[in-house]
């Protein structure tokens, strides 16, 4: 029987790869158009698939087969395992601890303690140093962030720009946390000791959480006095004490998850394990809550398992006859974060195609080519990055790849590691939540229940980090030197 001979391959041109680009711009553009911020409840996600599709069809064009292509999509989705189990806990999190009173009690105690005028600097101060000290921006923004939000609510604040800062300041610790697979894992790509990268980025990640929290006190300053909330705060303290058994105990899961966090225990078992936990604390100190939720049929444990499954599953949900509550608790489960994995795995398929296929490098290696000065070149990183955000909609591909790409470039022009690292984490890690379709974009927005795009244009560490390293490889501020060639044959570290 005769062997059919393998097609030969051909390297994509420029035209080939800007193909892709084009599909995803003119479908991304048009399910904002037609549906606006209602895109991520589906059309987005459509649109993602079909760009997947358009890379696989040039890819066949070029000569690869089908197979070829399912491989690569079918890496994609194994390299986003972890992300589909965090979001899945995150989601089970939230509705077991509005169910058990954790999220009840950090509002109620939020809105006693905090007050309009200096709230947004409040929050984000607080996101960044629970976030510097378990080193996850998703594990803060999806726990302690949510009650922030509600309490932003009760409050009568922004709940956008408070997401904002939330957001500021989580990717703050996020960033100089040694706990934080992304510090470490740039620190590795660029092969830099991790605290000398973090000490690096503290150059621009301080100065840049100086300028959010001075900007969210000014925000806070100019509109509190005017803010009124439109229930009265009394009403929702009394509402709140009435439904719930207000306690510092239910605080316990919170502080549990801080622990494992620090212990190093997985993201996704930390969650679980913080969810259950919060669940049988529960069923002793809101067994009222309990029965209700359930429909109860007296049977205590059985209401307090069907409760916390429930939950788990499908949120938790509330009828107390005051809107604000209601919209606040009503929410978490599993469930609620299938439209965030299926954006995901659109853009991460999309992203994973157009790597292994030689799209990306076909565009960035003139964008190298024509970054002459040492300016040039680091906005060229952050272009690359950023756009990776976009194109690719993952973080990861947003660092790995322009820390492979670029670290030989640095070498032969004699600039430390360390300047792209720093560089890289500014315009990879930071940039990513301000993309709806990123995975931490669309992360963000699906646990805080405030629209990626709403909450954009108040994420401002997230734009004043990258700006300051460009302005420094712009000014030459910070800019270490090493001898030309320095680490250049030096081999990858092993996995």
């Amino acid at each position: 029987m005769k062997h059919e001979p393998d097609p030969v391959v051909r390297e994509p041109s420029l035209t080939d790869a800007l193909v892709p680009m084009g599909v995803l711009v003119v479908l991304v553009a048009g399910a904002l158009l037609l549906f606006g911020l209602d895109a991520l409840d589906g059309p987005l996600q459509v649109a993602l698939v079909l760009c997947a599709m358009s890379v696989a069809l040039v890819a066949m064009r070029l000569g690869y087969r089908w197979h070829e292509v399912q491989k690569v999509g079918q890496g994609a989705l194994a390299s986003i395992t972890s992300a589909v189990f965090i979001l899945l806990a995150v989601g089970a999190l939230i509705g077991v601890w509005n169910l058990s009173g954790t999220i009840p009690t950090l509002v109620y105690y939020g809105i006693q303690v905090l007050s309009p005028s200096w709230y947004y600097a409040a929050a984000a101060l607080i996101c960044g140093v629970i976030a510097m000290s378990i080193g996850s921006s998703w594990t803060t923004a999806g726990t302690i962030g949510v009650g922030l939000v509600g309490v932003a609510d009760m409050l009568g604040v922004s709940t956008a720009i408070t997401a904002g800062a939330v957001i500021s300041g989580a990717y703050l610790g996020d960033k100089l946390s040694p706990l934080s697979e992304t510090t470490v894992l740039t620190a590795q790509m660029v092969k830099v000791d991790v605290y000398e990268h973090i000490k690096r980025q503290a150059w621009t990640s301080i100065p840049a959480f100086v300028i959010a929290f001075v900007a969210f006190l000014v925000i806070g300053l100019v509109n509190g006095p005017d803010v009124t909330n439109p229930v009265g705060e009394e009403i929702e303290l009394n509402s709140l004490n009435g439904i719930y058994n207000i306690t510092p105990l239910n605080l316990l899961p919170l502080l549990l998850l801080g622990f494992l966090s620090i212990r190093k225990v997985p993201a996704s078992l930390a969650l679980i394990y913080s969810a259950l936990f919060a669940g049988l604390l529960g069923a002793f100190t809101q067994p009222d809550v309990m029965r209700d939720f359930v429909a109860g049929s007296g049977n205590v444990v059985i209401e307090s398992i069907k409760g916390v499954w429930s939950a788990m599953a499908n949120g938790f949900s509330i009828d107390s006859g005051i809107s604000e509550i209601d919209q606040l608790l009503s929410r978490g489960g599993m469930d609620s974060m299938l439209l965030t994995l299926w954006l995901i795995i659109g853009a991460v398929t999309f992203g994973a195609l157009l790597e292994e296929f030689g799209f990306i490098g076909r565009l960035i290696d003139p964008m190298i080519r024509s970054a002459k000065s040492v300016g040039r070149l680091y906005v060229t990183v952050f272009a690359s990055a950023f756009g990776l955000n976009i194109v690719a909609g993952d973080q990861y591909i947003a660092l790995v790849l322009p820390s492979k790409v670029f670290r030989l470039e640095f070498a032969r022009r004699g600039l430390a590691p360390t300047n792209l690292s720093r560089l890289a984490a500014d315009s990879g890690t930071v940039t990513s939540p301000l993309v709806p379709w990123n995975s931490c974009g669309a992360f963000m927005g699906a646990v805080l229940g405030v629209a990626t795009l709403s909450y954009l244009p108040y994420a401002i560490f997230n734009y004043a980090s990258p700006a300051l390293s460009i302005v420094y490889g712009i000014t030459g501020f910070r800019i270490e030197k090493v001898e030309p060639g320095t680490g250049v044959d030096r081999p990858e570290p092993s996995s």
